[in-house]
């Protein structure tokens, strides 16, 4: 075939019609200064990015600690399509793939549309990336490649293994501090390999804690809730001292990651890796603001400041994560045999602010003077995981991967509203569970899933190669639920006379994959995939109502809003991947478009307004995803991306946030062309690095950061009192210094001091600000809960790390 030549010029017109994810190529034997080559098994076979023939990006440890990358977020901003925003510790980081999202921008709206792995057991968790090898993203799903099923995308953390042969070992430490804060932030960090016998048994520790000292202050906390008043006379600061505190940087984070990996290769034919890993997440409180966001007849509405929170108490959270795996690699010559097993734990205590919440379900409260609610939430949850793949060898045209999956989760949740005083304040002597427990809701879910998934693929010719793969899955879901309101029936007064409601749901399917790739003479990669992905369906969780509603409060499902289906995508897309200038100049593209049938979004229910799973109907996403990177010389190294996508529903949704007056139908259904929140339309990247050597045999690097994105919509059309968040930039620089076995960084993060918001919790109709304000509510005025999440302020910091060998 004639070989392909094309110009530069006509390559980035190429370039700005397909997608380039910041990748590494396969190596080349060349004197220059080249782009680094990341080894990736993202495939289920080594090799590289270039090679991979579809969407991947890897970030490997040297880039993220020239890049000082330490959480997915930062991850992000390499990666064309992938959203990740920061809602600071306590609620974690939704993850959003070319804009396939129908949540609403609030608080745990994490759309669940992208599946994480840590090595290969899949876990949801916003690992604190310490000694990892490097982070793999695949965008579009993964189902037939992956035991678990997925939307959108597939992340994995590949942890650093035992190295066989050598005694070594890191001590890291970091030193910061918030322009915003009082306190001094810190991450330290050592890592320990031993080999226990030579090539054959070693064992790697490592052990990290990271203190981020918050920088948004809780001023406006009641004392003593129940007694002291939530709302005194803001202008008398008597009053104000007598019966508010504030608490200081309240948003603070504090994660404490471990892990013991013990690895063994007796032979050239098995090798086996136990692993324990462990993070415990400590956060003082929300990073949330009402700033701007309360109604001018509210008394705070000129008090709270940027980085102030109004909320009326104080909303710890703490998560613990645990994972047990054992993974098993057996040559069996005409192919490899790989065995995943994990076993996961995760909990989570907190506490929120539930004042408004029972506000807007009953006015009455206010009667009482000192009233002030909130709700303590636990949550456990327990999963083993098993995965059998083979995965073949050899030379022949045909290659394939075969895989069994099974995942079991049990889940249990408690979560109990209080309301302080208000037994004693209505004349006591309601019997109840707990003193002032005014609701409680109890749920334990069982969720078995299992899956037949492999590929095969065939080699036409030496440069065009055509995949088929397949999945064939089913679930079951069985929930027991059971609620009550003990402040207002009485009659309640232990947890075993609480009634329970079991709801079930299952359901089987397959999904399908087709790929197409073919090489040019040039080396030129390009590939077009039609692939399938899917979520799960599920119960809510909730008692059903009954046949005819108590004029008192309760908080129950209706029949549609007892259980929700599972939701599916189809995905096209059209790539290309190249290497130009012996290794010097990548750019990588594709365009896709995403059908997205039954979304999943979270919504309230009618009675109560608690937060529930429903089905929105059909969306798409179609859009661009660029990246580049170039070595411009020995000394400057540079890359970009930007990524477009159009993501809306494509058919109508009525009553998309709940059944209402039919007065406002069209302004709470949704409707065909509706926008998608939660993920800005347009996203771009820019990086440049510098390096030199300096003081005759140290190395300098300078690296230059800059992530931008257009607004994002926190409603579904902007909807039911959505609005648009504006969109922003961020700047990171950085400077270090390297010598043969240590490196010293000084960085600036945000280094302009850019203050924005990045998502939303609840909506304006919560203040008093809602286009269509509901004539039901009467205390707007008192409710503060409406409020945004924003951006990190200015961080300044040292850090260092120091390997050595024994």
């Amino acid at each position: 075939m004639k070989s392909l030549q094309p110009s530069l010029i006509a390559l980035a017109v190429v370039a700005n019609i397909y997608d380039i994810n910041i990748v590494n190529a396969a190596e080349v034997h060349s004197t220059a200064k080249a782009i680094e080559t990341i080894q990736i098994t993202a495939t289920r076979r080594a090799g590289t990015v270039q090679e991979a023939p579809l969407n991947i990006t890897a970030v490997d440890a040297d880039v993220m600690k020239d890049q000082n990358i330490g959480d997915l977020e930062d991850v992000a901003r390499w990666v064309p399509g992938l959203t990740v925003t920061d809602q600071g510790g306590r609620e974690g980081s939704p993850i959003i793939v070319r804009g396939l999202n129908t949540n609403s921008s609030e608080r745990a709206s994490d759309s669940g549309t992208v599946a994480t792995y840590l090595g290969e057991i899949p876990l949801s968790l916003n690992l604190r990336l310490t000694d990892i090898e490097r982070v793999e993203v695949l965008i579009g799903p993964q189902g037939t490649l992956y035991g678990a099923g997925t939307l959108g995308g597939a992340i994995r953390y590949m942890l650093k293994a035992p190295v066989m042969d050598i005694t070594e070992g890191q001590v890291s430490g970091d030193v910061f501090s918030l322009s915003e804060s009082d306190g001094t932030g810190s991450e330290f960090g050592l890592v320990f390999n031993l080999p226990l016998i030579t090539d054959e048994l070693a064992v790697r520790t490592s052990i990290n804690r990271y203190h981020n000292p918050g920088f948004l202050d809780y001023n406006y906390v009641t004392k003593t809730p129940g007694v002291t008043n939530q709302d005194p006379n803001w202008q008398d600061a008597a009053a104000v001292a007598d019966n508010i505190k504030q608490v200081k940087d309240a948003n603070d984070e504090t994660i404490t990651t471990a892990r013991v990996s013990l690895r063994w290769v007796p032979n050239d034919t098995f090798n086996g890796t136990l692993n324990y890993f462990y993070q415990k997440q400590e956060n003082g409180g929300n990073s949330i603001t009402q700033y701007q966001s309360l109604a001018e007849s509210n008394p705070l509405h000129n008090l709270v400041g940027k980085y102030e929170s109004a909320y009326r108490v104080e909303e710890p959270n703490e998560q613990n994560n645990d994972l047990l795996s054992l993974e098993l690699n057996v040559d069996l010559e005409f192919a490899d045999l790989v065995s995943a097993s994990g076993w996961s734990s995760y909990d989570n205590d907190g506490q929120r602010d539930q004042t408004d919440l029972l506000y807007d379900i009953w006015s009455g409260y206010a009667d009482f003077p000192t009233f002030t609610a909130l709700t303590r939430d636990t949550t456990k949850q327990d999963s083993f995981t098993q995965e059998i793949r083979l995965v073949s060898k050899g030379d022949s045209k045909f290659n394939w991967i075969a895989g069994v999956y099974y995942n079991k989760v049990e889940t249990s949740s408690d979560d109990r509203e209080y309301t302080p005083g208000l037994t004693e304040y209505w004349g006591g002597g309601i019997p109840n569970i707990e003193p002032d427990l005014e609701y409680i809701a109890l749920a334990d879910s069982t969720t078995k899933e299992s899956a037949l998934f492999g590929e095969i693929g065939y080699e036409v010719t030496e440069a065009f190669n055509v995949t088929l793969g397949a999945r064939f899955y089913k679930y079951d879901v069985n929930t027991l639920s059971g609620s009550a309101t003990p402040l207002y029936s009485g009659d309640v007064t232990a947890l075993s006379q609480i009634e329970f409601e079991k709801i079930a749901a299952k359901d089987d399917g397959q999904l399908f994959k087709f790929n197409a790739n073919y090489t040019w003479d040039n080396g030129v990669l390009t590939y077009f995939t039609v692939s399938e992905g899917f979520r799960i369906g599920g119960g809510n969780g909730l008692k059903s109502c009954p046949e005819q509603l108590p004029d008192q409060q309760i908080i129950c499902a209706l029949p549609n809003e007892l259980d929700y289906k599972p939701d599916t995508t189809t995905n096209y897309e059209l790539g290309l991947k190249s290497t130009w200038l012996k290794n010097r100049l990548h750019f990588n593209a594709a365009v896709f478009s995403v059908d997205w049938n039954d979304a999943q979004i979270t919504t309230v229910t009618v009675n109560g307004q608690e937060i529930i799973t429903a089905n929105a109907g059909a969306a798409n996403s179609t859009g661009v995803e660029l990246s580049t990177r170039a070595v411009l010389n020995d000394n400057w190294t540079t890359y970009a991306t930007y990524s477009y996508a159009k993501a809306e529903l494509t058919e109508d949704a009525p009553a998309l946030f709940g059944v209402v007056d039919s007065s406002y139908q069209s302004y709470y259904d949704g409707a065909k062309g509706d926008r998608l929140p939660g993920a800005p339309e347009h996203q771009f990247s820019f990086g440049v690095s510098y390096e030199q050597e300096v003081f005759g045999d140290k190395m300098l690097n300078v690296n230059y950061g800059l992530t931008a994105q257009s607004d994002v919509y926190t409603k579904v059309g902007l909807k039911a009192d959505g609005e648009t968040l504006p969109g922003y930039a961020l700047s990171n620089l950085s400077a270090k210094v390297s010598g043969e076995a240590w490196s010293a960084t000084l960085y600036i993060d945000n280094l302009f001091d850019k203050y924005a918001f990045t998502s939303v919790r609840r909506d304006k109709s919560w203040s008093g600000l809602a286009r269509y304000a509901d004539e039901n509510k009467e205390l707007p005025e008192l409710q503060r809960v409406y409020g945004h999440y924003i951006t990190k302020p200015r961080t300044i910091g040292v850090k260092f790390t120091y390997n050595f060998e024994l």
